[in-house]
């Protein structure tokens, strides 16, 4: 390929400036059209969704967040994954690279200024895709292994979120314009400060791209019993780098990430598949209900009958 007599320059980490309130405030109002009421909405463009929360959590709310982009417009939350505490608001973003379990709190929002939201779903392979372009000459070597990072919200990013709502008013503009508006985000976050750690997400070789391969088996098999030594072979690891790796990057062990799974899993099968607590802890794959009662109990903060009973007498906050 020519290039007309110019060196071919890779793009570098830069930091542009902060968003003015005037982006945020028109994010805000763009979101708000689309969530109308507490909750979170899938919205025209895939991978594309609007929260929002009109009160605080009391307590964390458990969910399982897959790989993407989360930039607040209004309000403020706390999200927690493993031993790391994350907090932010319309001034920072947030990206998971892998799926991750986590408890998230909104911390500030009312009535009258709610929590919005907009999240972006991240697939490894547009990442890897976009990847080559800012990266021509091959991605720096990244020392630190992480599947969250944080980053200021840079106002050309929250412009370009605003103009990414806007092409929802238009189905051509979502079909035509929002996929182009998307891979701009995502070239900015990726010129970004935190965009060579991001990137790791999306090459087989990187030990993100590994671990991620290794969640997705416990994803789909996390009733089964766990042996560490043929999950790390699953991804061509020794034993002992495969556990140091996968704890560098979602801040649990791989036993604790499968325990947070099947509690989760159970506790959802009580709120919405109607079953005790006993048959709820033998389908995730709890040989003994007394273990499953007590590691449910220090998890959540109550018994699973209580916390259940607590849950379906509760109105649902989008999170």
């Amino acid at each position: 390929m020519k290039n007309n007599g110019r060196a071919a320059v890779a793009w570098q980490p830069v930091e542009a400036e902060i968003p003015r309130a005037l982006e945020t405030e028109e994010l805000a109002r763009r979101i708000a059209a689309y969530a109308p009421h507490d909750g979170v909405f899938p919205l025209a463009v895939p991978g594309l969704y609007a929260s929002r929360a009109s009160r605080v959590n009391k307590e964390c709310v458990h969910a399982l967040r897959l790989p993407c982009l989360s930039i607040i417009a209004q309000g403020e939350k706390t999200v927690i994954v493993g031993q790391e505490t994350y907090a932010y608001g319309p001034t920072r973003m947030l990206v998971y690279s892998v799926a991750l379990p986590i408890g998230a709190q909104v911390t500030r929002a009312s009535y009258s200024e709610p929590y919005l939201a907009l999240r972006i779903d991240l697939e490894p392979q547009k990442i890897a895709e976009l990847v080559l372009k800012v990266y021509p000459h091959g991605l720096p070597a990244v020392q630190e292994r992480r599947a969250v990072y944080m980053a200021p919200l840079e106002q050309n990013v929250a412009e370009a979120a605003v103009r990414l709502m806007g092409c929802l008013a238009q189905a051509s503009d979502v079909e035509l314009l929002a996929p182009l508006v998307v891979d701009e985000i995502l070239i900015r976050m990726l010129r970004g400060p935190i965009g060579m750690r991001v990137a790791q997400m999306g090459f087989a070789e990187s030990s993100v791209h590994r671990i991620a391969k290794a969640i997705s088996w416990l994803r789909t098999n996390y009733s089964q019993p766990v042996k560490i030594e043929e999950l790390a072979e699953l991804v061509h690891m020794s034993a002992s780098s495969f556990h140091e790796h996968f704890k560098s990057v979602t801040s649990m062990s791989p036993l604790q990430y499968q325990k947070v799974l099947r509690l989760q899993e159970a506790r959802r099968l009580m709120l919405s598949a109607m079953m005790d607590a006993s048959a709820a802890s033998q389908r995730v794959g709890y040989l003994s209900a007394s273990q499953f009662s007590r590691e449910y109990s220090r998890f959540f903060g109550n018994a699973p009958t209580k916390d259940i009973a607590r849950l379906r007498s509760e109105p649902g906050v989008g999170a």
